[in-house]
């Protein structure tokens, strides 16, 4: 009995950490911008400019983690930093839940989704796990016994993990799970299907009664049935306020504002023109690629030219340095804002490239990727 137990353990916790790793290797941009949320929880900003780099070395030790101990290969430093990533990680989940900093621990990125006590509950598990493993970390056979292979085999998944995020990181998501995937249509994910079920509240009421001083809290539905309203000596202190007591459909997308200088909203112009237009997202252009954005800019001369092809370039930064960067650069494109978020989430690259006809994304680019005008007149402009 206690050999299957170890071993579920053994297999239940290696494949979760490769799935994890993988899953965060896939987007490391994104477990990157999770990690800034918890710089600043902790007051290390500082360490912002690094957290793409951290990211992809904590998702390179989660698969090396998993596959060494299904491989049984250097049982002790595996099994001592298993330990050591689920008690940090266990940390973090429980930070996030008890003090409500960070809504979602991104644990396996955004393909699935998971709340902060979600989160906690399955570090907690994966603790007991992992300490029993620990315990018994007598029981673990290595696959082989060459110290060579064993080698091999550490450098060999240690290698493929990291170029398996730096990858990603310079070509964008081989599995994109965001809401603004090629193939997606904005418009529709800004809104929720018909018949889609809606958030419930109810009314709270803050009440106090004047001869004893007691207060209590009660809906509008137990204010109502009770017949308190009834009673003089209970008064409604203060403002109503609304309990979520279950939740409807969320759209895929509700936090995309598209606007000018002047904060005139041009979302619907630009996501549902029925022509081809391209959308360059350049979230910060102070730190965006230049040389590519330049690219761009010249591949938007040519699209007006050839084919009358409107080009627009969202950013997240003030008009005044938008204006300045626009003018130094020479730029062709109109520019419009939007929050950083849906821009981050759009493309993982500043700048991307998204191709849009009828709000829906035809396809998108990283900037290390960014085709010919050639290309895109061949595939797509002269068709």
């Amino acid at each position: 009995m206690q050999k299957v137990l170890f071993q579920f353990s053994k297999w239940f916790v290696g494949i979760l950490f490769i799935f994890s790793g993988l899953i965060k290797a896939n987007d490391p941009l994104g477990f990157g911008y999770k990690l800034q949320e918890y710089f600043e929880v902790f007051h290390i900003s500082f360490l912002n400019d690094w957290a793409t780099g951290i990211a992809i070395l904590l998702c390179v030790l989660e698969i090396v983690f998993g596959a060494l101990l299904l491989w049984g290969i250097f049982r002790n430093f595996v099994v001592k930093g298993l330990l050591a990533t689920i008690i940090f990680f266990t940390f973090l989940t429980f930070v996030s839940a008890a003090f409500k900093v960070v809504t979602s621990c991104g644990c396996f990125g955004d393909a699935i989704p998971l709340t902060p006590w979600q989160s906690f509950s399955k570090d907690l598990v994966m603790l007991v796990l992992i300490i029993y493993i620990y315990v018994n970390r007598g029981l673990i056979k290595p696959i082989t016994a060459k110290p060579a292979v064993q080698s091999g085999l550490f450098a060999a998944v240690f290698t493929a993990s990291l170029l398996f995020g730096i990858f990603t990181y310079n070509f964008l998501p081989i599995i994109d799970f965001l809401p603004y995937k090629v193939g997606s249509n904005i418009p529709e994910n800004m809104k929720a299907p018909e018949g889609a079920a809606v958030d419930e509240y109810l009314i709270m009421y803050d009440l106090k009664h004047k001869q004893t001083g007691e207060t209590k809290t009660m809906s509008d539905k137990d204010y109502l049935a009770k017949e308190v309203w009834k009673d003089e000596n209970w008064e409604v202190i203060g403002s109503p306020s609304k309990k979520l007591i279950k939740k409807g459909y969320e759209v895929k997308i509700k936090d995309l504002m598209i606007t000018d200088a002047s904060g005139t909203d041009y979302t619907k112009e630009i996501v549902e023109n029925p022509y081809y237009s391209l959308v360059v997202v350049a979230y910060n252009l102070n730190q965006t690629n230049e040389k590519a954005i330049a690219a761009t800019n010249a591949l938007a001369l040519n699209a007006a030219e050839q084919f009358n092809m409107r080009t627009v370039l969202l950013t997240a930064n003030s008009a005044q340095d938008a204006e300045k960067f626009s003018k130094r650069m020479k730029l062709f494109m109109e520019v419009f804002y939007a929050d950083a978020v849906p821009l981050k989430s759009m493309v993982r690259a500043n700048p991307g490239v998204l191709l849009i006809k009828n709000g829906t994304i035809i396809n998108k680019w990283h900037y290390h990727s960014l085709p010919s005008f050639d290309h895109l007149t061949e595939k797509y402009f002269a068709k």
